[in-house]
């Protein structure tokens, strides 16, 4: 049953004829798993919070900081340095604190995510990385969840729900993943603040209808969206019958090593001294950082160079390297840095191929350097 102050905070929604008391009912008695609490886990949990779904299960890891705020509305400036859990939990409980959380510290991964995600009705995708696209995927297909799909880049979004009964998983749409490396992050490639703000919302609409078993879901549907033409397309999706996973024969029946599927080193791997695979960890740099046949070139953006450098490097955003080789040494060792390695890995390929023999990447870049070297440099 629903209380005197529920009838009240949910009057709008009892109004309408799709929802009333017994579709609150089944919202309060809902559980749904938000996996990543960034910038498209922020509006979805802010809004199945207000909309009274009665269980959130919250899953992330990482720390609120000032380069989020842009866009994680669900973080606060008084939150930087805080655990994204505390805080928006704290956040949620403001906005409805009636409802139940369950915290999850930590990544979810092949060990545990089965655990997890059993508990729950419905599991909702916030995640920026494919390897973790693909474990929520498989282990809602394995589970019977349906997963509540969202994506962002740049000025454009996508939304699915895959592993509905009869209907796609994400593997049907994308059976393999892009070589690592080649799709850049929102921390390398930047992302319209909005955006995420709109997927989320959207993410949050098909959970709740889901939950009412109301309108038509997108089930079978990819949502595309274009902020800067404001401009909504839509593809039809089918269930692959040979699919790995959801097929008639799966050949995956247990989660996997979604690093490896996805070609990302492990970190034990990438634990490399100087002459490694053309890079150097943020500690070996340090221990090499004074001495004289070491030039160190970063390749982000001015703007990128004025919040936090590192002493005595050269500033050459990515594009203008190629007109300056003149000024690199070949001399010298070079490492080449960046924001999180992306550019900077490429510009060390480039300089392979013209010739410069001794280049290494500075691996997790100037982001990594700050959190395992020096603190004082300022992260964004």
């Amino acid at each position: 049953m629903l209380s005197k102050e529920e009838l009240k905070r949910y009057s709008r929604h009892l109004l309408l004829s799709e929802v009333g008391i017994e579709g609150q009912q089944k919202l309060k008695k809902a559980s749904v798993l938000v996996v990543g609490l960034g910038g498209l886990g922020s509006p979805l949990a802010m809004y199945l919070a207000a909309s009274g779904v009665g269980t959130l299960g919250l899953v992330d890891f990482d720390e609120v900081e000032a380069s989020n705020l842009q866009r994680q509305i669900i973080h606060g400036t008084s939150d930087i340095g805080k655990l994204k859990l505390e805080s928006a939990t704290a956040t949620l409980k403001n906005i409805n604190p009636d409802i139940n959380i369950v915290q999850y510290s930590g990544a979810i991964t092949s060990e545990n995510a089965l655990d997890i995600i059993k508990s729950y009705d419905i599991v909702a995708d916030g995640t920026d990385n494919f390897q973790t696209r693909y474990l929520v995927n498989d282990a809602c297909v394995l589970l019977g969840k349906p997963n509540v799909y969202a994506s962002i880049y740049k000025f454009e979004g996508q939304a699915s729900i895959f592993g509905a009964k009869g209907g796609p998983c994400y593997r049907c749409l994308y059976p393999k993943p892009p070589e690592h490396g080649t799709v850049p992050s929102c921390g390398e490639a930047g992302v319209l603040g909005v955006l995420p703000g709109l997927m989320g919302t959207i993410q949050a609409t098909e959970v709740v209808k889901l939950i009412l078993k109301k309108g038509q879901p997108l089930i079978g549907r990819l949502l595309l969206y274009n902020a800067l033409q404001m401009h909504f397309s839509e593809i039809k999706l089918k269930r692959n019958n040979n699919c790995s996973v959801c097929g008639d024969k799966p050949t995956i029946t247990k989660l996997i090593d979604y690093d490896a599927f996805c070609g990302v080193m492990k970190e034990v791997e990438s634990m490399k001294k100087l002459h490694g695979n053309n890079e150097i960890m943020p500690k070996n740099l340090f221990n090499l950082i004074n001495k004289k046949d070491l030039f160190l070139l970063d390749v982000r953006e001015p703007y990128e160079y004025e919040i936090a450098k590192i002493e005595g490097s050269v500033l050459i955003p990515q594009e203008q390297v190629s007109n300056k080789l003149d000024v690199l040494p070949k001399d010298k060792t070079i490492v080449v840095m960046c924001h999180h390695g992306s550019r900077s890995k490429k510009i060390v390929e480039y300089l392979i191929d013209n010739g410069f023999n001794k280049v290494y990447n500075l691996k997790g870049g100037i982001d990594k350097y700050s959190m395992e070297v020096d603190r004082s440099l300022d992260r964004y």
